[in-house]
């Protein structure tokens, strides 16, 4: 066959291959004119998925009347002219393709009011025949009607999906254009019926109506800039996670994308603190200057290519590790608003906070009934003798306050939390232990329960790292090295640590030694592990040697090294902590980045506040 021109028709109906997937593509294509036309409010009304009728109805400027004609031509624009405007494209459509292709497979009525002109103007298309522009009734704006999609090409019509399917992803591509633009409003109807309206609002609302407010109440806000380069938006916390990316929103310029480095940025941010195989959740905008950033990659213009993407891949890394590594009970939001409003502000932990100079872990609570502690006493005061009921409690609170190391009455009365300003304290103070596994702290807004062991892992794993970072692993000798049984390759690993000018056992403050063949000496643990099991955890340390490489495991395998000997060091399930043990932990997870999830992104604490606890004993009612 002899290579010749294709019709202009084909040509059309191929690009709308490309451009026009399915009813959400030409929705998305429709949108971003309105936005780049300026509007302000946008109606979208969908009949049958937008299979049958596609409407979008904006206040935007317009399209004069001698361009309306021009307008559903190919390659045809008013964004861009030349080389230059397409190296720095400012506005989300550029490419001229994207009305003409939709009216190539459709039915496209379009109706207009410049606004410089006193008229509006209509013009329709049946496939490839285009009408004369006559006169329409407009107030401002434009309305364009997309009907009976794909009726030219009734294959192509049968890869569509059912109406629900096709109207879902309606919505979510109306949602997309939405949550980027808080600044317009929106509303959206389906089969005459109104589901969605968003006003114009601040960012932070208009995410919250679309994603939900579960979603608005676990972020985090970011807002970083850097070298002309920012990053702003809300990223939800690890513990708010999800089985599916499907709400993930990352925006460059104002245009959705779905770019594999922003994507795997982001990913290493959450890798210390993310659950397994679980996805995190965020609406983020990266800005920069447009000739930075290559938007003409892909006819759908969801895909961008960055002019130096290690620097936006590193600054996307830090500042998003930077807002998940607040610690505990502190938040961007209450850092920035924090003169406004004290979300732990309590009258009765409002005073001076003149004893945490001197005191920096307060140690105790308002007095407690602790007789509760003892079965018989507990029994008698229900059931005895007052007087002798009495006179048990007072005995057992002097017993017990010195058995956890406190003084009497007397201190619980001078060193009450309440002397402390509760904004010092997110956490509260603690009450109780439960099967030695979980801490239970008062803080202003009620109760708190800690996991301690995942809680005091993530602490000693931050320490670890920061020594680490800092070179300043401090070792610990010990008394009497301590000898075990090791196979061939435990010995070889020791060999090569100890050949290597690198000194990676001392730089993770370890000292072992070959006594024989198959026998080790641990002569010297980091200190801050030094109550750990010496020989588990330089088995544990020397596999991970083995496995990975010394070098690797330094660099970029690092985290899972240190996490190793954080969960050998981290206080273990079981043990009785005193009151002033668990104050401790509290206060040293409200000073640790990313104390609210362990090592492997499991959540290390809760609250449960005093609605809550009101309504499960049905307080009020």
């Amino acid at each position: 066959m002899r290579i010749q021109l294709l019709p202009d028709q084909l040509i059309s109906q191929i690009a709308a291959g490309e451009v026009v997937e399915r009813p959400a593509s030409a929705l998305k294509e429709l949108l971003e004119n309105s936005l780049d036309a300026g509007s302000t409010d946008i109606q979208v009304s969908l009949m049958q998925g937008g299979v049958k009728q596609l409407r979008v109805a904006d206040n935007g400027t317009g399209i004069a009347q001698d361009d309306l004609a021009m307008a559903l031509t190919r390659h045809a624009t008013s964004k861009i002219a030349s080389l230059e405007d397409l190296e720095s494209v400012a506005s989300l459509g550029f490419r001229g393709e994207a009305l003409a292709s939709i009216a190539s497979v459709s039915r496209t009525l379009i109706s207009s009011r410049f606004a410089e002109s006193k008229h509006a103007w209509r013009i329709t298309s049946d496939g490839s025949d285009i009408s004369a522009i006559e006169p329409a009734a407009l107030d401002a704006g434009t309305v364009i009607e997309v009907n009976d999609l794909y009726f030219n090409t009734p294959a192509r019509r049968k890869f569509l999906k059912t109406e629900g399917t096709e109207f879902g992803h309606c919505e979510a591509a109306f949602n997309r254009i939405a949550l980027s633009r808080p600044d317009v409003a929106f509303m959206l109807q389906h089969n005459g019926r109104a589901l969605s309206r968003y006003a114009i609002s601040p960012p932070e609302k208009r995410f919250s109506e679309v994603l939900g407010t579960d979603f608005a109440a676990e972020t985090i806000s970011v807002d970083e800039s850097a070298a002309g380069l920012r990053l702003w938006g809300v990223a939800a916390k690890p513990t708010f996670n999800r089985y599916k990316s499907d709400t993930q929103y990352v925006y460059v310029n104002g245009r959705f994308v779905r770019d594999k480095l922003i994507s795997h940025a982001i990913r290493q941010a959450y890798q210390d603190v993310l659950h397994h195989d679980r996805h995190p959740a965020f609406v983020l905008f990266i800005e920069l200057d447009p000739n930075l950033v290559d938007v003409n990659v892909h006819p759908s213009k969801t895909e961008v290519r960055f002019r130096d993407g290690q620097a936006i891949h590193r600054f996307i890394f830090h500042s998003l590790h930077k807002a998940l590594a607040t610690p505990t009970g502190v938040s961007n939001a209450t850092t920035a608003n924090q003169a406004a409003y004290n979300p732990f502000a309590h009258p009765a932990l409002n005073a001076q906070t003149a004893n945490y100079a001197t005191n920096p872990y307060p140690q105790y609570q308002s007095q407690i009934n602790l007789s509760a502690n003892e079965p018989n006493s507990f029994y008698q005061t229900l059931f005895g003798n007052s007087q002798n009921a009495s006179q048990n409690y007072s005995n057992n609170t002097a017993l017990q306050a010195n058995r956890d190391g406190l003084g009497g009455d007397a201190d619980f009365a001078n060193n009450s939390y309440e002397n402390h300003a509760a904004s010092d304290f997110p956490l509260g103070f603690a009450v109780a232990q439960i099967h030695g596994v979980y801490v239970l702290a008062q803080n202003a807004q009620g109760l708190v329960v800690v996991d301690m062991h995942a809680a005091h892992e993530r602490i000693m794993y931050e320490q670890l790292k920061n020594a680490l970072d800092t070179k300043s692993v401090a070792m610990q000798p010990l008394l009497i090295a301590v000898s075990f049984n090791a196979d061939r390759l435990e010995v070889a690993t020791v060999q090569e640590a100890l050949a290597s000018n690198d000194a990676n056992l001392q730089q993770l403050g370890f000292d072992i030694a070959i006594l024989s063949p198959t026998t080790l000496a641990v002569r010297a643990v980091p200190t801050m592990l030094q109550d750990a099991d010496a020989v588990t955890l330089a088995r544990d340390v020397l596999r991970d040697l083995r496995e990975y490489g010394a070098s690797r495991a330094l660099t970029e395998r690092r985290n899972e090294l240190l996490g190793t000997m954080a969960c050998h060091a981290a206080v273990r399930a079981n043990r009785s902590l005193n009151v002033t043990e668990m104050n401790a932990l509290l206060r040293d997870m409200e000073a640790t980045e990313r104390s609210g999830q362990c090592n492997h992104g499991r959540p290390t604490w809760f609250q449960v506040s005093m609605s809550d606890l009101d309504k499960m004993f049905m307080r009020g009612k």
